[in-house]
């Protein structure tokens, strides 16, 4: 979840869409919508479990769909736009040391503090610039997600890409989605499988703070 940054911070969504415009029938399991997360609650900012991107993002990710569905995939979106409210409130969560209920299922191999030391969350995220994406495959035959050797929000070891402590078919499955989103113009990051961001992304040094939320969007676009 990475990186810092010389800021500048707007409420504008004008250059924002929901995903959903782009590619009808994307599956979309906004976890930060949901109390099932690594803090355990709703976080700031998640007003409705919709999937927003920059509008080049999502234009990249239609092109990733189109790919996935000619070889029987359909994409499954975890987060998308994250407001900056949102990663205030993991900063904060971070220092409050006695909150770890959700450890057994998140982080439970590590000290809550190394999840920023480690860098899987950071209290700047690309996430926040509007064109990063979550994401795994879903198996179109089956409607069951691909086995990736670990799940979304894992902080591991084992979630990072090149990890080669799974099994030969998550590897794959892993490659599988990494080099389509790579063919598209995404880059990966090295600390967990499901997170791309658009290499040419239009927003490099802007973080947004509008909430995520439909109506947001089309009173403000």
């Amino acid at each position: 979840m990475e990186t810092d940054y010389k800021e500048k911070v707007t409420m504008n969504p004008s250059q924002f869409t929901l995903l959903a415009d782009f590619v009808p029938g994307i599956v979309q399991e906004i976890r930060y919508y949901s109390t099932y997360n690594f803090i355990g609650d709703r976080i700031d900012g998640y007003e409705e479990p919709c999937a927003i991107l920059t509008k080049e993002a999502a234009r990249a990710l239609k092109a990733v769909s189109n790919q996935m569905n000619v070889q029987g995939y359909r994409l499954k979106i975890f987060d998308a736009y994250r407001p900056a409210s949102a990663v205030k409130h993991f900063v904060l969560w971070g220092i409050e040391d006695t909150d770890i209920r959700m450890k057994p299922y998140f982080y439970p191999d590590l000290e809550k503090q190394e999840l920023f030391s480690k860098g899987y969350i950071a209290s700047r995220s690309s996430h926040s610039r509007g064109s990063t994406v979550d994401l795994t495959l879903l198996d179109m035959q089956t409607g069951k997600e691909l086995d990736m050797g670990s799940p979304f929000d894992l902080f591991s070891e084992r979630s990072h890409p090149d990890c080669r402590d799974v099994t030969d078919e998550q590897y794959a499955n892993r490659m599988i989605l990494q080099n389509v989103m790579v063919q598209n113009g995404f880059m990966p990051l090295d600390c967990e499988w499901w997170h791309f961001t658009l290499k040419n992304e239009p927003f490099p040094d802007t973080y947004f703070e509008f909430p995520v939320s439909s109506e947001y969007l089309k009173r403000r676009s």
